[in-house]
């Protein structure tokens, strides 16, 4: 099956088609052949008690920039698919990878391959509107048109979380905008002009309005609602049934784990491709935190609860009143015991960020040192997980009697689905309740990493919000027990999986290390690094930790250096006051070849950008850590790379915090273990942005000292392209 399939990637590449040979491409098309081939996929037989597990089998595969990976994992990958009746998933972590494979990459292989396939993007469910939210808040606000709509249709600001800025809630606030959006939508969708997918609306949504029409599991009666025969996400979900090759995003990957919202992973060919971005992912996917403050909701599901399953004759109903009192009463005492415990610790950690009209207040945050709950804390957060536990139990019970009686009674699906709709716009925040408590109650294990756990305070007017929060801090954990202990055949690729030259720190954190199905391939770039690029150490004087000195001295030389650029140029901070800084300090003739990244929509700055070099001009982007990778900036596109600083990550995460923590009590190094390899990782990436073909050349500038002059700077290097090296002296020097 391996050589089949590796011959078909040979012919594709020898037919043309644009597609051609790269170096190193077929190496990774080799091992993703045998890696597919060597997987038993499908239910292992319950009949032979004696039987061999099935075969796994699992490839690492870093692939340097320009080897053409696409390609070397797309071809023998739905090949072997193809043979043996199976499909690819194909996860990546940023929206312009999906864009690229289902609008350009699987195109071309599917016009190319002689044995036909279809390919499909899948998307979460709140990336569409459901149409039955639509029309009952647009129905809610008109009584007489609509008599059967009650009281509580008027109620769904339950549905808004915590607006997106004064925008958003100004926003929310008029009604008058919210209906006529809402009427809007709702106008495009029935003559056709509108899909319901938010990625195709030409103005990207409110984040506050979308969200209480987006389409959610907890409200979705699925066949039984009646708007399924013109459901967006369902519409979605028929091209997915007959796509041999379908692309998701690791959030949708692991948010779906253990439903059949996508295939099953025992029995498909899985290809998670910017696999460096899956620890962090995980990290995120598996996390938790519940709000001990605003507790509306409490009240209105529990009135919900009780009508509905009063209607349907549900017997769990007994115990709801009493465990949603003991819930909310049990989120009153735990916010009144933090306060109490750590009121003046989490006032005094509030702080004010940002500059000008980017001004905003920041919450204080307490962690738990050691992922230690309080003593105090430890009964009543018991107690509050045990009457979520029961009021969930009774809330599926009602779920599970609405669903029979849509399903036996059809003509009332119309008013059964909107009943389910407002139980299941409430429920993820019960949900929310459980799932953070279960975390907080886990007691710390010598043997194992604590659970990080913390509260955050924030003012809101008069009104103080406190938050309880808790999340893993091992990836690799998270991972093996979720992800690949269902895993049979996986190939798991990026341009930067090494850090510092080795693959042991990203084994580790996606949970493959020691993993005895798991072999790791460094595929190379084909590009002549030391030729196309040089890379110019201009350090400060100013110690780079003292940030006021340093970002004052990096803001001269950057300005002394930008003045030289001739073509095209991105500039990358860690940090919004540097951004401000420096583009404060631009002097107007520079200023006005400077598109920033805080002041343009992505697409219209990288197509102004575009616009500006093919013209001959100047053009200067200013970006932050986002704009460090997935940005393909090819030719004069990007001749001059300015890294303003080391990408360290914030030391104020308290998940890293904890891990570090946890490290130190046994005796380990959390810097040199932690800190230097993410950090590589990321400068990997961003150093990535310089060089993308054979013929580019560029220069990259990196101001930071402790790249040349630390130890650990050393380290950092040798995870690099072999850039030619210069000092700004001796640039000067060669260019004069």
């Amino acid at each position: 099956m391996a050589r089949a399939a590796l011959a078909v990637f040979d012919r594709l590449v020898q037919t043309g088609g644009g597609l051609r040979a790269r170096p190193g491409q077929r190496l990774m098309a080799e091992q993703v052949a045998c890696t597919f081939s060597e997987a038993d996929l499908g239910k292992p037989s319950t009949l032979d008690a004696e039987a061999e597990p099935p075969a796994r089998s699992i490839a690492v595969i870093q692939a340097g920039t320009g080897v053409g990976k696409s390609l070397a994992y797309a071809a023998p990958a739905i090949a072997l698919a193809l043979a043996r009746n199976t499909r690819v998933m194909i996860s990546t972590a940023t929206v312009a990878l999906q864009e690229q494979l289902v609008h350009k990459d699987l195109p071309a292989l599917a016009k190319a391959f002689e044995q036909p396939f279809r390919f499909a993007l899948a998307k979460g469910r709140g990336r569409y509107l459901c149409r039955l939210k639509l029309e009952r808040l647009l129905a809610a606000h008109d009584p007489v048109a609509h008599p059967e709509m009650d009281d509580d249709d008027l109620h769904d600001d339950d549905l808004f979380h915590e607006p997106a800025g004064a925008q958003a809630a100004l926003a929310v606030q008029d009604d008058a905008v919210r209906q006529a959006t809402y009427a809007a939508m709702l106008g495009d969708l029935a003559s056709g002009r509108w899909s319901g997918d938010r990625d195709t609306l030409a103005t990207p949504p409110d984040p506050v309005l979308w969200q209480s029409v987006a389409a959610d599991v907890g409200s979705c009666a699925a066949k039984h609602c009646p708007s399924y025969g013109q459901c967006s996400y369902y519409e979605q979900r028929k091209q997915l049934v007959g796509a041999q090759v379908i692309v998701v995003n690791h959030d949708l990957l692991l948010s779906s784990l253990g439903s059949r919202a996508l295939p099953e992973l025992d029995n498909c060919l899985l290809v998670l491709d910017e696999a460096h971005h899956l620890p962090a992912t995980a990290l995120d996917q598996f996390a938790s935190h519940m709000d001990l403050s605003r507790l509306t909701w409490v009240d209105r599901l529990a009135s919900r609860t009780l009508k509905v399953g009063g209607l349907l004759a549900v017997e769990e109903m007994a115990d709801v009143p009493k465990h949603a009192a003991l819930l909310r009463q049990g989120l009153q005492d735990l916010a009144r015991l933090v306060l109490h415990q750590h009121g003046d610790e989490l006032r005094g950690s509030q702080r004010v960020w940002g500059g000008g009209r980017h001004v905003r207040e920041m919450p204080g945050r307490v962690r738990l040192p050691q992922g230690r709950l309080p003593e105090v804390l430890i009964t009543p957060m018991a107690q509050l997980a045990h009457s979520a536990q029961v009021f969930i139990d009774a809330l599926r019970a009602v779920s599970k009697a609405l669903r029979a009686e849509m399903r036996d009674h059809p003509e009332e699906a119309r008013r059964l689905a909107t009943y389910y709709a407002q139980l299941g716009s409430l429920a993820p925040r019960l949900e929310a309740v459980h799932a953070t408590a279960q975390l907080l109650l886990q007691q710390p294990e010598a043997s194992s990493a604590p659970v990080a756990k913390w509260f955050t305070l924030q003012t809101r007017g008069d009104y103080l919000v406190v938050q309880a929060h808790a999340s893993p801090t091992l990836p690799g954990a998270t991972l093996r027990h979720h992800l690949w202990a269902a895993v049979r055949g996986a190939v798991l690729t990026s341009a930067t999986l090494t850090s510092c030259g080795k693959f042991d720190f990203f084994l580790k954190e996606a949970g493959l290390q020691g993993d005895p199905d798991a072999v790791a391939l460094e595929v190379p770039s084909p590009f002549d690094f030391a030729a196309q690029g040089r890379l110019v150490l201009a350090g400060t004087r100013a110690d780079p930790k003292d940030a006021a000195a340093f970002t004052a001295e990096m803001v001269q030389a950057l300005l002394r250096d930008l003045a030289q650029v001739k073509h095209g140029a991105l500039v990358l901070f860690t940090s919004r006051e540097q951004l401000r800084q420096a583009t404060e300090a631009l002097p107007p003739g520079l200023r006005e070849r400077v598109l920033v990244q805080t002041e343009w929509p992505r697409a219209q700055l990288l197509s102004r950008h575009g616009e500006r070099v093919a013209g001959g001009q100047a053009s200067i982007v200013f970006g932050m850590q986002s704009f460090g990778e997935g940005l393909d900036l090819p030719g004069r596109l990007c001749e001059d790379l300015f890294i303003t600083k080391l990408p360290f990550m914030p030391p104020d995460d308290p998940v890293g915090e904890a891990r570090a923590e946890w490290l130190r009590a046994n005796g380990r190094d959390p810097f040199m273990e932690l800190v230097v390899p993410a950090t590589a990782i990321r400068l990997a990436q961003w150093v990535g942005r310089a060089i993308r073909t054979e013929d580019d050349e560029a220069h990259v500038y990196c101001y930071d000292r402790r790249l040349s002059q630390t130890s650990y700077g050393q380290r950092l290097l040798s995870g690099l392209p072999p850039f030619t090296q210069v000092t700004p002296a001796e640039l000067a020097a060669s260019a004069g």
